[in-house]
């Protein structure tokens, strides 16, 4: 068995130790938590146990390192301190009902399946044997500059959010302006940076489906809708006239 099915059953195991923590806690949060730092500690994995050039192997570790220990924390600080469960579950167990212990189940290990396969990519760079300097650095200004950007959208929310007159309004300062979900958009230019660090490797140009999938998932299914749902429960016509002056996802200057 190579490596890559090992961790596809690790990952699958304490997808199911979580989903069992969560029928006793109640907060489905923690799956983000695992999501990001599965995927990150995989996907190093590969890239140390691999035999490739040393450029994009260094290169995509740094990137993947990074972004791992930045979500991975915030999300981890949001869920420790917040006695709230998050909103999309929340809302998710309000629309289930008594389904919705078995839909979680399928959830979690949907989520440690995503983990295995958003780290495969690290399998390739790990033992890529040709690289394109000039593409490998392209990437990591694209990749850190994507996590800078996500940092500071969080960072600006968070400061909106802890002001005493934030009840039921929108954050409209910063990136946030620009973009309903700036957070989103450069969580997704991120995994933009590993095809092009991965360009030489075999196979590379299906690396290319790793951002696609990414912006599918944020734009359609766990990220923009329920999100969205929740935000025009708690923030009515502040939010629906936001919907209507900000762009969605890709930063744009705001409609009069």
């Amino acid at each position: 068995m190579g490596v890559e099915a090992v961790m596809l059953v690790v990952l699958l195991a304490v997808a199911v130790l979580l989903w069992a923590q969560q029928l006793r806690s109640g907060n489905a949060g923690w799956v983000d938590v695992f999501w990001s730092w599965g995927t990150g500690l995989t996907g190093m994995l590969y890239l140390l146990v691999g035999d490739g050039s040393a450029l994009p192997r260094a290169v995509a570790g740094v990137l993947l390192l990074t972004w791992a220990l930045r979500l991975g924390s915030h999300i981890f600080q949001r869920v420790r301190n917040d006695p709230e469960e998050d909103g999309r579950y929340a809302a998710m167990r309000q629309a289930l009902g008594s389904r919705t212990q078995p839909v979680f189940f399928l959830f979690y290990l949907g989520q440690g399946l995503l983990a295995w396969v958003f780290s495969l990519p690290f399998s390739v760079i790990g033992d890529q044997q040709n690289a394109e300097p000039l593409l490998v650095i392209t990437g990591l200004l694209i990749g850190m500059g994507a996590i800078f950007g996500e940092s500071v959208a969080d960072a600006q929310l968070k400061r909106f959010k802890a002001r005493s007159d934030s009840r039921g309004k929108t954050c409209r300062e910063g990136l946030w302006r620009y973009s309903r979900h700036p957070n989103y958009f450069f969580e997704w230019l991120h995994w933009c940076s590993y095809p092009l660090v991965a360009t030489g490797a075999a196979l590379f140009g299906f690396l290319w489906l790793l951002p696609i999938a990414m912006l599918a998932f944020l734009w359609f299914v766990t990220g923009i809708p329920y999100t969205e749902k929740q935000a025009l429960k708690s923030r009515g016509d502040d939010y629906r006239k936001y919907q209507r002056t900000t762009s969605a996802f890709f930063p744009w200057r705001p409609r009069s």
